[in-house]
């Protein structure tokens, strides 16, 4: 017996494509042992936004094994990986060769990745006791921290007002109401169990109980990508292993899909390196092209609000374009590389159109 097989709206996403009648049947009663997910929670965001591209998520780390029929083969298309291929992670900052020309136009450097801690569910299925379980684990975690991560943490439930602009001007904050996440079942219980942990110089944070357990973040003004690498790679150890003397628990990490997420795209590093980047002579060029360029060397662009002058209209946000399949070391180093490479072109592009 299975239940009802449900209409997929995203049409053209991977959860279209993969969850077959015959996957639907074997798979629909099934649930996971860690919060209770099923497949059709998984799919909730494809069956009701016909704008989706891959269109699931993981409710635990279960959810990989026990919904493999589906994560698998979608996981392999979107991150182009092999059936027999591994993971292998890399946070050491020392092999990064050189570093963004400090005449590029960078206005600032951010880098994320996100982790799970192995024994709670992750935010699509998390239970309400375990969400607070992560929550009073953290502010046990943080308060270890010493030195330069030293910092305060700010719980979601009861922020004064003063203390919730502060987090808004710095652009801090994260906030519900995202369709997405609330249909994936990540808003239940809001704001309860969520907050924001930063250091005193505002460049190292930690978001508790958004899209993932933790989205670890390093940034600073300027284009210094690999001291901002170096302290991300220092403040996530010393998170860890604060995680593990307080509680025994490890991050959650697979052979295969590296560090888990709840959201299949990010599986691997969970890594996004980016800084905000002038480039007036790509600007002329058209996105499109910078998009293209971009592609070849293994980047993307996003447009940008601007930092503080409001939208100046040629800053671009330039981030890694891959999570799984590669190292930290190696996507950082590509995006060094590439954001030199495009600066470079940018000034020929700049005379090409007298800029």
């Amino acid at each position: 017996m299975s239940d009802p097989f449900p209409e997929i709206k995203s049409t053209h996403s991977l959860v279209a494509k993969y969850v077959t009648k015959p996957i639907w049947e074997k798979l629909s009663r099934a649930v996971t042992k860690t919060s209770g997910f099923s497949l059709d929670k998984a799919i909730a965001c494809a069956v009701q936004f016909d704008n989706q591209h891959c269109g699931i998520y993981a409710g635990d780390w279960d959810s990989y094994k026990v919904f493999a029929d589906v994560f698998d083969p979608i996981i392999k298309e979107y991150h182009g990986i092999t059936d027999d291929s591994i993971h292998t992670s890399d946070m050491d900052a020392t092999k990064i060769k050189g570093n963004i020309d400090p005449a590029a136009p960078v206005h600032s450097t951010r880098i994320r990745v996100g982790r799970s801690i192995d024994g709670f569910g992750l935010s699509p299925g998390i239970t309400k006791e375990q969400r607070v379980g992560v929550e009073n684990l953290m502010k046990k975690a943080f308060a270890n921290l010493k030195d330069d991560l030293a910092g305060s943490y700010f719980p979601l439930t009861g922020m004064k007002e003063d203390v919730r602009q502060q987090l808004v001007d710095d652009h801090f904050l994260f906030v519900s109401g995202d369709p997405n996440l609330k249909v994936a079942g990540m808003e239940r219980d809001w704001p309860e169990g969520r907050g924001i942990f930063h250091n005193k110089e505002k460049t190292f944070l930690t978001w508790v109980n958004e899209e993932d357990q933790l989205r670890i973040i390093s940034m600073q003004k300027g284009g210094d990508v690999k001291a901002v690498f170096a302290r991300l790679a220092t403040g996530i150890k010393a998170v860890g292993d604060s995680v593990k003397t307080e509680s025994g628990k490890e991050f959650m990490l697979d052979g295969k899909y590296g560090y888990i997420h709840s959201c299949p795209t990010n599986l691997g590093t969970g890594m996004r390196a980016s800084v905000h980047l002038d480039l007036p002579g790509w600007t002329k060029e058209g996105l499109k092209t910078l998009q293209a360029r971009c592609e070849e060397l293994h980047l993307q662009p996003r447009g940008t609000r601007g930092e503080s002058g409001g939208q100046t209209g040629v800053t671009y946000d330039i981030s890694n374009k891959h999570r799984l399949g590669y190292s930290e070391v190696q996507l950082i180093q590509k995006m060094i590389d590439g954001v030199n490479t495009l600066y470079k072109e940018d000034l020929e592009l700049q005379k090409k159109h007298g800029i």
